[in-house]
């Protein structure tokens, strides 16, 4: 039997935290591991337990959520990280992305949005919440230079980069394009050094700025 998806859940609000790991226990591969109620009480547990995810709260005290998110990038955790957030938080979300967190999730989202991001997250992919991704798209243009870049990628890299947008990992676009995955991987990587990004959430939203999508 696989070993469920392990998950520490990062908010200040009980209630919030009582709820979430209600919903999460629902679904017979996903856990709730630990629970911390600010972000110094999340580095400590996210060190103690090693969680395969963390949820992690925008607004907490002892160290809000970015510098939590920040600390656990520069400590090297293992945990991939979900950004719980409210519509009034939008403007930080560029800020995470930058820094490494691999999805958004409204706090007053369905509970099916919570679990599909749980799994797309512990599976490579990245979510974000679709209401938000409009948000994203015109911050980035605020931040993004007028260059267009997408001119300076070969056809080769516009598929691969088309498939990265649609949250496919290195192995899947292979197998859709008839080439190893160490190929997909030297794509991937002049992509990213090309459209000047860090990793595949930026990317994609590079993609969806630019509606590129598989040829």
């Amino acid at each position: 039997m696989e070993s469920k998806i392990r998950v520490l859940i990062a908010d200040d609000h009980a209630l919030m935290r009582q709820g979430l790991k209600q919903i999460i226990e629902l679904e017979d591969d996903i856990e709730v591991v630990g629970l911390a109620v600010d972000g110094e009480d999340t580095i400590k547990k996210a060190q103690q337990l090693h969680p395969h995810i963390i949820l992690l709260d925008i607004n907490m005290p002892n160290m809000n959520g970015i510098q939590a998110l920040r600390r656990l990038k520069d400590i090297g955790t293992d945990s991939k990280i979900i950004m719980l957030t409210i519509h009034e938080d939008r403007e930080y979300l560029f800020e995470t992305i930058n820094i490494g967190a691999s999805g958004y999730v409204l706090k007053d989202a369905e509970s099916a949005s919570l679990i599909k991001a749980i799994r797309d997250v512990f599976t490579g992919h990245s979510y974000i919440h679709p209401s938000l991704a409009s948000a994203l798209v015109k911050e980035y243009n605020k931040k993004e230079s007028d260059t267009y870049k997408k001119d300076k990628l070969t056809r080769r890299e516009y598929e691969v980069l088309g498939l990265i947008a649609e949250g496919k990992n290195n192995r899947e676009i292979a197998q859709d394009l008839f080439i190893s995955e160490k190929t997909v991987k030297n794509h991937v990587s002049n992509i990213f050094k090309k459209i000047d990004v860090n990793d595949r959430t930026q990317a994609a939203i590079y993609a969806y700025k630019h509606n590129i999508k598989k040829i």
